[in-house]
């Protein structure tokens, strides 16, 4: 197959899974033998622009009629299979689609949080979930400012959901959901169900497992209050307070919350703050974990970092909400602990690190979970699978597209998320 990626690469400045997602996935499908073309944006070109061209970037978040002329010249020449669109924000804009349409080649979108019924795509407002605008006018979040604090900051992205909502629905052929929960909640803020399906991200092998008991706790990821980092850092308190736990507190990542963390670190022996490690260090340092820590107070739309701890044989604890509770089974393959509850975090890890031999068991469950679910093999055979079901379904566009089902659309999972969503 001949696939076009289209995608808006986030800035370097910050780890972005969602960029890894995609180049993974290109890669992957390049391995395979298919032929796969990349329509990019990079915000690292924001800082770059002109006074006048950075003032323009808001204005053509909704809409670039640029991007569009571009895309659509480019796939006339092309006449790609498919497109997949992954990021179009701020740069590229939902006109991406339109350029499909008009070129009359069917466009899947991947769906890596919540952008299609929240502005700023987290669910999230003040540290809590909310749901304001979900199926209603976006207007509730401008009023609060919820993308980056700042309501001027959040006009784009509100703006751009408003008048793009019905552009998404009738120009995407086939929504991939990264995980049931995530399906459950847009299902319920009235995307169209037969369009939605799940497909997990995937995770490359890392080569190598947890050959013992592990030597630390780890928390790898951004240093924000949506992660759930004080969350972590007052049931680390607490378990200090009461003895410790024996391993200490591994701390790698960078985010506005990096000050707070490394002043809280300072001078204590069970937590280390390392900073923002590269790929290499962030396997060797999963494989050296008791547990890897997932404290989200936002509903995670999936958890690469939690597969990836998997993958090397390495439990999980994680927040009982979001993706989380379709990745993890509870006493199994790692333990859930309580959404915002630090004292429900820190039993867990208490748990998680008091016995060797169940938390080995754990480890060798996740390994086996990664393996049926999540590895490179297959991916690769869902996402080629769906590819070839929107090529050949087509009939005329997106509302000609047939209703399509999934298996893991209705599993057990799926419905914890949504109940667990709804509470």
């Amino acid at each position: 197959m001949h696939v076009l990626v289209v995608h808006n690469r986030y800035s370097s400045a910050q780890p972005s899974g969602e960029n890894r997602v995609v180049d993974q996935e290109v890669a992957l499908l390049r391995g395979a033998g298919h032929r796969v073309g990349l329509f990019e944006r990079r915000s690292d070109t924001i800082a770059a622009r002109s006074l006048p061209g950075k003032v323009a970037v808001p204005l053509l978040v909704p809409w670039n009629p640029a991007v569009r002329r571009e895309l659509a010249a480019r796939l006339r020449a092309e006449r790609p299979d498919v497109v997949h669109v992954h990021n179009v924000f701020p740069l590229l804009s939902p006109s991406v689609l339109a350029a499909c349409a008009a070129a009359g080649v069917p466009a899947v979108a991947t769906l890596h949080n919540y952008a299609q019924v929240c502005p700023p795509g987290t669910l999230q407002r003040d540290g809590r979930p909310c749901a304001e605008c979900v199926g209603r006018s976006p207007l509730p979040a401008v009023r609060h400012g919820c993308y980056r604090g700042s309501r001027l900051a959040t006009v784009p992205p509100a703006v751009s959901l408003a008048v793009n909502r019905r552009r998404w629905w009738s120009g995407v052929e086939r929504f991939f959901c990264i995980s049931a929960a995530q399906r459950d909640v847009l299902v319920g803020a009235g995307l169209p169900a037969e369009r939605l399906v799940v497909k997990h991200n995937f995770v490359p092998d890392p080569g190598a497992c947890r050959t013992d008991g592990g030597e630390h706790v780890l928390y790898l990821g951004r240093l924000a209050e949506a992660k759930g980092v004080r969350l972590l850092m007052a049931a680390w308190d607490a378990l200090a307070a009461d003895g410790g736990v024996g391993v200490p507190l591994v701390v790698a990542g960078t985010g506005p919350l990096e000050r707070e963390v490394a002043d809280w670190a300072a001078g204590r022996d069970d937590v280390r703050y390392v900073g923002l490690y590269d790929p290499e260090q962030c396997r060797r340092a999963v494989a050296r974990s008791v547990a890897v820590v997932a404290p989200s107070t936002w509903l995670e739309a999936f958890g690469l970092v939690v597969v990836e701890a998997m993958a090397a044989g390495v439990p999980v604890v994680a927040a009982g909400h979001g993706a989380f509770v379709e990745l993890v089974e509870d006493g199994v393959t790692g333990l859930l602990h309580r959404p915002g509850e630090a004292a429900s975090l820190a039993s867990c890890l208490r748990r998680i690190t008091a016995g060797a031999d169940r938390n080995r068991e754990m480890g060798t469950a996740a390994r086996r979970r990664y393996e049926q679910g999540f590895s490179p093999a297959v991916g690769l055979e869902r996402l080629v699978e769906e590819y070839r079901s929107v090529i050949a379904g087509r009939s005329g566009g997106a509302e000609g597209a047939p209703p399509v089902t999934n298996g893991n659309a209705g599993s057990p999972g799926g419905t914890r998320a949504g109940r667990n969503w709804g509470q």
